[in-house]
């Protein structure tokens, strides 16, 4: 049984781990196959088809407990322990949840102080007491009771007392004085953990289609002298098509990883006559996990000759392997009385309303099948790649966008930069 710490308006965790408030869904993921052993049988649930319109969960089933992730910006909201029989809880080192401890209302008060008179939900049969950042919620034995505790309007409260003897039934943390208007906190500086993280990535366009990006990026930086607090670092870097490898590395640092392409699968449907013959030498990404972006050079040059941003919708195969790119796409309509005018697509964007926009693709799409092996299955099925502008977007089963891969002509990555940069 896990023995676990509450911090109001903040975390739940022990000194293995903790689960923050603003923590990426990615880090929450990790603590959970690290310790696959302790925490088992996790279930992630989101909705198929809307996956927006849902927080997305992660359930500890064997624990009673309910990691809540805002459906957009995919950092930890609310943390439930919805089974108190399965777990240890303890505020400030003293337990008030345990197999020798009822968590009862007279407990709750000992540990966590006064607070406003409990609100009873009738339609739960549920009495809610919320401290700052904490809630707790108080199951009614019967209808019966009701009655007595219904609201007292003559006195301007919002309801009476919670009776004696009652025991939690759920517990929640959360940001903020209301669990119902809660958000998700930005990013505590202990979750940066050395990593730069993107805040927006715009895609600057030329004449012709895209020409590079524009990252805002967050990471946690210290200021002057050696007792000052870590704070926050803003700052904005851009990348170009026909940029060194340097280049790169100077503007965004080391990648993540570095994957070198065995083969190209879309090499297919190329229309040169020497898309059969075989590649000395292989292009190679570098893999950015936290700022949602791959970006491919050249064997020969070294030069960026793609960027790919990704979405990290659930339900895709690649989920979780990177943060979620919030994109921002300036698309050029090409419809009847639009001429020069663009519209913009974005990570929440779906397919349906952005071919609204510009009218169908001309081609009909790629499938494509991913697997990690020949003889493996993809339990999320196929996706659907539609080329446009010089970029493929590819587009999942629910119609939302699952990548965009952007493709440019080479060109003088010191040029660009000279003249755009302020």
């Amino acid at each position: 049984m896990l023995d676990l710490e509450v911090v109001p308006e903040r975390s739940l965790g022990n000194e293995q781990w903790e689960f923050t408030l603003g923590m990426p869904l990615a880090q929450a993921v990790a603590i959970l196959q690290k310790h696959c052993r302790i925490i088992k049988n996790v279930q992630v649930l989101y909705s198929e088809q809307s996956p927006l319109s849902h927080d997305l969960i992660l359930n500890l089933t064997q624990d009673g407990i309910k990691l809540m992730f805002d459906a957009f910006n995919q950092r930890l909201k609310v943390i439930e322990v919805y089974d108190l029989t399965k777990v240890k809880l303890k505020y400030c080192g003293v337990h008030f949840n345990s197999q020798a401890i009822a968590p009862t209302i007279e407990q709750i008060d000992q540990s966590f102080g006064a607070t406003h008179p409990g609100v009873y939900n009738s339609a739960e049969q549920l009495f809610h007491l919320n401290f700052r950042g904490l809630s707790f919620s108080f199951q009614l034995d019967s209808w019966t009771e009701a009655p007595k505790y219904e609201p007292n309007f003559a006195h301007g409260l919002a309801s009476l007392q919670i009776p004696h003897g009652a025991t939690v039934k759920r517990m929640y943390i959360y940001s903020g004085n209301s669990l119902q208007d809660t958000k998700a906190p930005m990013m505590p500086l202990s979750c940066f953990l050395g990593n730069v993280y993107a805040e927006s990535v715009d895609v600057l366009r030329d004449g012709t289609g895209p020409a590079g990006l524009r990252l805002r990026l967050l990471a946690a930086g210290c200021g002057p002298g050696l007792l000052a607090d870590a704070k926050m670092r803003v700052f904005e870097r851009s990348v170009y098509f026909g940029d060194s490898c340097q280049d790169v590395l100077s503007m965004l640092g080391s990648p993540h990883k570095i994957f070198y392409k065995s083969e190209d699968k879309m090499k297919i449907h190329s229309p040169s006559p020497h898309k059969q013959v075989p590649s000395k030498c292989n292009d190679y990404f570098f893999n950015y996990f936290t700022l949602g972006v791959d970006i491919l050079f050249d064997a020969n040059t070294h030069k960026v000759k793609k960027f790919v941003l990704h979405t990290n919708y659930p339900g895709h195969y690649n989920f979780n392997i990177y943060h979620r790119c919030e994109f921002k796409i300036p698309l050029a309509i090409k419809k009847e009385n639009a001429d020069g005018q663009t519209e913009t697509c974005t990570t929440y964007s779906k397919w349906d309303n952005i071919q609204e926009l510009l009218g169908h693709p001309v081609e009909k799409p790629v499938v494509l099948h991913r697997s990690s092996s020949p003889n493996n299955t993809n339990p999320f099925g196929s996706t659907f790649c539609f080329g446009l502008q010089r970029m493929i977007f590819e587009v999942m089963q629910n119609n939302h966008i699952a990548s965009v891969t952007l493709y440019g002509p080479p060109r003088p990555g010191s040029h660009l930069r000279t003249a755009e940069l302020p």
